[in-house]
């Protein structure tokens, strides 16, 4: 546990989210030093407890995604358990919340009323199609996000069904735009001597806002951009190539990297050719040049491909799996894979923590809590006495 200075230590962050979006985004922020109080149901708690492989009674996810955070087993349903939450928002900075919009002003918490009783409060709120709109009250997942967003419609192979990209990623992607929300809403409110503000993150509008291209070339040129399984559309060569044991993936779509990749797989027939100088001359012959690098992996390793393409200059890598990450020297070498303890008694190596600061790095302080580890500490700190956690707890308000 590393004692450096916390760029976020005296940020107070309530989390009312559940499984992936806003739960990434309290994360984020825990690692760089901010109170995260995690506000849960008494007796399940977040689901993404029990989501994919269990050990020991918990999710292993569940230990990366809430380490450093605190958990406050309560009944947000109950006018006890919402009166109890409006005490912790008016101490805190921030209040993350990925329900269904209207969830929070059915239960007496929306902005107006938060607002009136802490100015300064920041509000993010993550949800399938925002707060607004036509669609705001439609259910909205990651997946469906993902597919609005314009991305499942460029997955996959060219005339097969789009696939996911095998993670949740209109999830992380809303995350990370609000906490981008967050920190802009911060520095707003010290700097500028602004008020708290609703940052409105729509899943959809997430993964929209890194598709590139997609919507100018449409516009501009009536270009619809299409699954092309792994290559990069419009830049060549680009793409995943066929060793005797794998694929390795292979960037040679720079001017200078490609002469080099040319003369490597002796192609200097190719290299030479003016027509072949610049991108737009090798994306009309993209299949000639690519047929010509396979035939090369083809011949080669994965490894052995990779060694000459070093040696020669060109980008290239391996697909990593779980394994080659976990075994490889860079990874370790960069802390990006650290031993974890857990609360449930075992260590799991887990991801470290991106970004990178140099002078208040982020860390990892605490192991994920158990469900309601902290319902008694944080209720102290509002002022509650042993005597009213105990009455609080027989009438299940908390747990």
């Amino acid at each position: 546990m590393s004692k450096s200075p916390s760029a976020l230590q005296g940020l107070r962050v309530i989390e009312m989210g559940q499984l992936i979006a806003g739960p990434f985004a309290g994360k984020t922020l825990a690692e760089f030093g901010a109170d995260v109080i995690k506000i849960e149901p008494p007796g399940a708690g977040d689901p993404l407890r029990n989501w994919r492989l269990i050990k020991e009674g918990t999710s292993v996810w569940w230990q990366v995604q809430s380490r450093n955070k605190r958990s406050v087993a309560l009944d947000l349903r109950s006018p006890e358990g919402q009166d109890i939450a409006r005490k912790l928002v008016q101490e805190a900075d921030v209040l993350i919340e990925n329900f269904r919009p209207g969830t929070l002003e059915g239960w007496g918490m929306g902005y107006d009323v938060l607002s009136a009783l802490n100015p300064g409060l920041i509000m993010l709120r993550i949800s399938g199609y925002g707060q607004t709109g036509p669609y705001r009250d439609l259910p909205g997942f990651g997946a469906i996000g993902e597919a609005m967003g314009g991305l499942r419609h460029l997955t996959g192979e060219p005339g097969r069904v789009p696939v996911r990209c095998g993670i949740s990623i209109g999830d992380t992607l809303a995350a990370l735009h609000g906490t981008i929300g967050v920190l802009t809403a911060l520095y707003h409110r010290k700097v500028n001597g602004g008020q708290g503000q609703v940052i409105d993150v729509a899943l959809h509008e997430a993964v929209f806002n890194v598709m590139e291209s997609l919507i100018p070339e449409y516009d501009a040129f009536g270009a619809m951009r299409e699954a092309a399984g792994s290559a990069l559309p419009g830049i060549a060569p680009s793409n995943a190539y066929r060793c005797s044991d794998g694929f390795v993936l292979v960037a040679g779509n720079g001017d200078s990297i490609f002469k080099r990749l040319m003369q490597l797989i002796g192609r200097d027939d190719l290299g030479s050719d003016e027509a072949l100088a610049s991108n737009a001359g090798r994306v009309a012959r993209v299949h000639e040049l690519d047929a010509a690098i396979e035939q090369w992996t083809l011949a080669r390793t994965v490894a052995q491909a990779l060694a000459a393409l070093g040696e020669a200059r060109v980008p290239a890598g391996k697909v990593y799996t779980a394994g080659d990450i976990h075994q490889d020297p860079h990874y370790r070498a960069r802390d990006m894979i650290l031993r974890q303890a857990t609360r449930e008694g075992y260590e799991v190596d887990v991801p470290g923590v991106v970004p990178k600061l140099l002078g208040t790095p982020g860390t990892v302080r605490s192991a994920a809590p158990r469900l309601g580890d902290d319902t008694d500490a944080v209720l102290g700190e509002l002022g509650f006495s042993t005597q009213d956690i105990v009455a609080l707890r027989d009438r299940k308000v908390v747990a």
